[in-house]
């Protein structure tokens, strides 16, 4: 197998080589170090290694659904003696001493993790650029934000260097970066694979180039905190999904106006969906007013307990400029001033915008919107390490690129950003459906359709792993010296 060759199949495509005798996971990870050498001095999508020729030969079982499949994970995931920076200066000497449990659900499916990838400070930015590490960079427009906070993982995925990579999402860190990048972002329901200890109420999953593989990992990583579905989400990927009955809007419930480019990709999507026999209708959800202001201070707060609570207990040190990117401190002094009695007052507001969204759903099967209201912004335009006049301003202007996603968290729904679209200078545009609590099953059989009417996987971006000449793998023990000095150990 030549690099090309890896770079046209999906993680199932793989593991179905590997199973057949065709190709060996050793094969696979050193074509994927391959295709990491070639591009991510570039994209800077992964910081840090793990794998190393020590691990050998792949121990796991051929018969799991993604035996030796090249993966990465978000350095915000407990690896067992690696360390976890959640891309701070603050944390970077916190090395956890056991496995997520959802790292060791991704080790029994069979992936190989070859290393961590890039993400904003406490994953609290739409955009990955931390100090720490410097940028992630768009492999469509090197000049591009990947989104965030999953925008290492969503690069190295846009540029073929693994198939899968994992990512979680508090509000919006798989579906922006999915959108900015030209991926397929899917963020289950709230619980349905667990939480990370140290990271709340994220809900973690993955970014893929094929609605499959996100299908076929939810099967392997789900946890048993909500109800199973009746069938394996694989099961459904190919499956009608019947005539839905869509909801959509460009209504953005922060206020802002959403760019003409995206709102006429969600009117291409709505003719789509139209074509496949669904019947699309037009809504204008009333979100209480007010509520934007009592997200921001929510998160705030939420900033001010992680900041001067759990990172310092985890890290073994005191936060301050030289560790902690500015606004994080800014925020972080204002959410330490909000009382109990505010939290609950800002929580019930939110709840309250929650509620109008789930209110949606008692006539519709799903609601359609533009996954953000731009397309990816330009580098250095959410700048974090900055001091703001007024640091909710650095929120506000976070949720004017991404207004629709941060209340699906809220209400705990599945959701999905798709690739339908691109702008007009070829920049990737996602859109965003929204399913009913617990039916992921919907979604997966409407993206399926949606992959078949308009398929993606052929996109290439610009900077990509197997866009040029084909090359030879090389011998799976010529690993070169140089990939060891070019990350972080």
């Amino acid at each position: 197998m030549n690099l090309d060759e890896y770079t046209s199949f999906d993680g199932l495509g793989l593991a179905e080589l590997v199973r057949k005798g065709e190709v060996q996971p050793k094969e696979l990870v050193q074509l994927a170090l391959t295709a990491m050498e070639r591009v991510n001095p570039r994209v800077n999508a992964v910081i840090r290694m793990v794998w190393s020729p020590e691990h050998g030969e792949y121990k796991g079982s051929r018969e799991a659904p993604f035996a030796g499949v090249p993966f990465l994970i978000k350095d915000l995931l407990p690896l067992a003696g690696f360390p976890m920076t959640m891309g701070s200066r603050l944390m970077e000497k916190y090395v956890p001493k056991a496995n997520a449990p959802l790292m060791d659900r991704y080790l029994q499916a069979g992936l190989v993790t070859l290393g961590k990838t890039n993400l904003p400070e406490f994953g609290m930015n739409t955009t990955t650029e931390p100090v720490l590490f410097g940028p992630s960079r768009n492999p469509w427009n090197l000049e591009r934000s990947t989104g965030g906070s999953s925008g290492g993982s969503a690069a190295a995925v846009a540029a073929r260097v693994v198939p899968i990579a994992h990512g979680n999402d508090g509000g919006g860190s798989l579906r922006i970066p999915a959108s900015c990048c030209g991926v397929f972002g899917f963020k289950p329901t709230s619980g349905r694979t667990g939480a990370n200890p140290q990271a709340d109420d994220t809900v973690a999953h993955a970014l893929t180039r094929s609605v499959r593989d996100s299908a076929a990992l939810l099967d392997a990583t789900m946890t048993r905190a909500l109800p199973r579905p009746p069938r394996p989400y694989l099961a459904e990927v190919g499956e009608p999904p019947g005539r839905l009955r869509i909801a959509y809007t460009t209504t953005n419930p922060h206020g802002a106006p959403v760019d003409a480019e995206c709102v006429q990709a969600l009117e291409k999507t709505v003719r789509l969906c139209q074509e496949l026999g669904h019947e699309l209708v037009e809504v204008s959800p009333r979100y209480p007013s007010g509520f934007a202001l009592c997200l921001d201070q929510y998160v705030a707060g939420g900033i001010a307990h992680f900041v001067n609570v759990i990172a310092p207990e985890l890290a073994g040190q005191q936060p301050g400029p030289d560790n902690v990117e500015t606004v994080n401190l800014q925020l972080a002094e204002l959410g330490s001033t909000t009382t109990a009695i505010h939290l609950i007052s800002y929580e019930n507001r939110v709840n309250a915008a929650a509620s109008v969204l789930l209110g949606v759903f008692d006539s519709h099967d799903l609601l359609l919107t533009p996954t953000l209201a731009k397309t990816p912004v330009p580098l250095g335009e959410l700048k974090a390490n900055a001091r703001w006049p007024n640091p909710l301003d650095f929120l506000n202007q976070g949720y004017a690129f991404s207004p629709f996603c941060a209340l699906v968290n809220m209400s705990g729904q599945p959701a999905m950003s798709v690739p339908l679209h691109e702008s007009a200078n070829g920049l990737p545009i996602g859109m965003h459906f929204i399913g009913r609590y617990a039916d992921e099953t919907t979604l997966f059989r409407l993206a399926g359709q949606l992959e078949q009417a308009t398929p993606w996987a052929g996109r290439r971006p610009p900077v990509c792993a197997g866009a040029s000449r084909p090359i030879a793998a090389r011998r799976p023990d010529a690993r070169p010296r140089r990939h060891q000095a070019r990350y972080h150990r």
